[in-house]
């Protein structure tokens, strides 16, 4: 953490956002993927601005069949481009050696599609020392362009991370490390991970996961967040305004922090839910279900998230 009396950080006020969404792969009732709706969800994000982040927690990658992450991969190549990241996660256990050459190989098959990989957490990197951590991803860099680096709290999943501010300013010094994405869900943390980014290379992205936060933009990160696949249009309209310097950027962000705050309430892995229901509520998607073998919310959330929507209703 800080230390006492450490000043919080200047505002940087009119500056343009980079906004990437963690996008939800949405079910149908049936327990299969409803493949047309990932893909106008696909279109929406990409149509406001948004780089969309596939394979990731809020796609359910770590319940994902193999076949079924490759043809994520590939809708994601076919409607966004080269612009889109994914998660190159390797499904490992408790005690087990970090498998280099298999988390390379996912994140090859990413980067034949055009995408940028982001090194997934893992229990064989959590279980690492922090030189063992940085050593294995300048490994990872090898044949590797372009990749970014994830910080990962144990609130969100058992194998994370989050590493010392000096553990962590080693990410700066890889130069296919483009960024990394920060979920501690402390500001303070992330407030100290901008000031060495500023420092030592301000083209480094920190990518703030803190759902609980979404205002982290104020001071200099930009985001890849879970809570952003809810509404991709309004994070986009909030970036907008914060970067043409309008008032309105701050009603906005209230709205979608409420929104955060209670669908990234424990146990928080059961968001993914609070995201089906909103994106069905929306009329986004056909089916509010969720993955079969993810946590659920009781079904009172509906009623919570639909005067949210009304809300955002109001706005438009």
């Amino acid at each position: 953490m800080s230390e006492p009396g450490q000043p919080i950080p200047r505002l940087r006020p009119g500056r343009r956002i980079r906004g990437m969404s963690a996008m939800l792969l949405p079910h149908g009732e049936d327990g299969g993927v409803d493949w047309l709706g990932f893909e106008r969800h696909l279109r929406r994000t990409v149509d406001a601005g948004l780089t969309p982040a596939v394979n990731m927690d809020t796609g359910y990658v770590d319940l994902l069949a193999p076949e079924t992450r490759i043809r994520v991969l590939d809708t994601a190549q076919e409607i966004a481009g080269r612009n889109f990241v994914a998660g190159a996660q390797i499904a490992d256990q408790p005690g087990d050696r970090f498998a280099a050459e298999r988390m390379r190989s996912e994140m090859e098959k990413i980067q034949k599609r055009g995408g940028v990989p982001v090194v997934f957490p893992c229990h064989g990197l959590a279980a690492l020392s922090e030189a063992e951590w940085l050593e294995a991803h300048r490994g990872l860099a090898t044949d590797i362009d372009q990749f970014l680096g994830f910080e990962l709290g144990t609130m969100f999943a058992p194998s994370g991370r989050i590493l010392s501010l000096d553990g962590w300013s080693g990410l700066l010094e890889i130069p296919a490390c483009i960024g990394a994405k920060h979920s501690s869900l402390s500001r303070e943390l992330e407030w100290q991970r901008l000031a060495r980014r500023d420092e030592r290379r301000p083209d480094f992205m920190v990518l703030t996961g803190n759902d609980l936060a979404i205002d982290m933009v104020m001071w200099g990160s930009d985001y890849l967040l879970g809570l952003s696949t809810f509404a991709p249009d309004l994070f986009a309209r909030r970036d907008a305004l914060w970067e043409a310097g309008d008032a309105g950027f701050y009603a906005l962000n209230d709205l979608l922090q409420a929104l955060g705050a209670f669908a990234f309430r424990a146990p928080v892995p059961a968001y993914k839910h609070d995201a089906a229901l909103f994106l069905h509520l929306r009329g986004w998607i056909a089916s509010s279900a969720p993955h079969p073998q993810a946590p659920t919310r009781p079904e009172s959330d509906r009623a919570v998230l639909k005067e949210i929507v009304r809300r955002i209703e109001a706005l438009e």
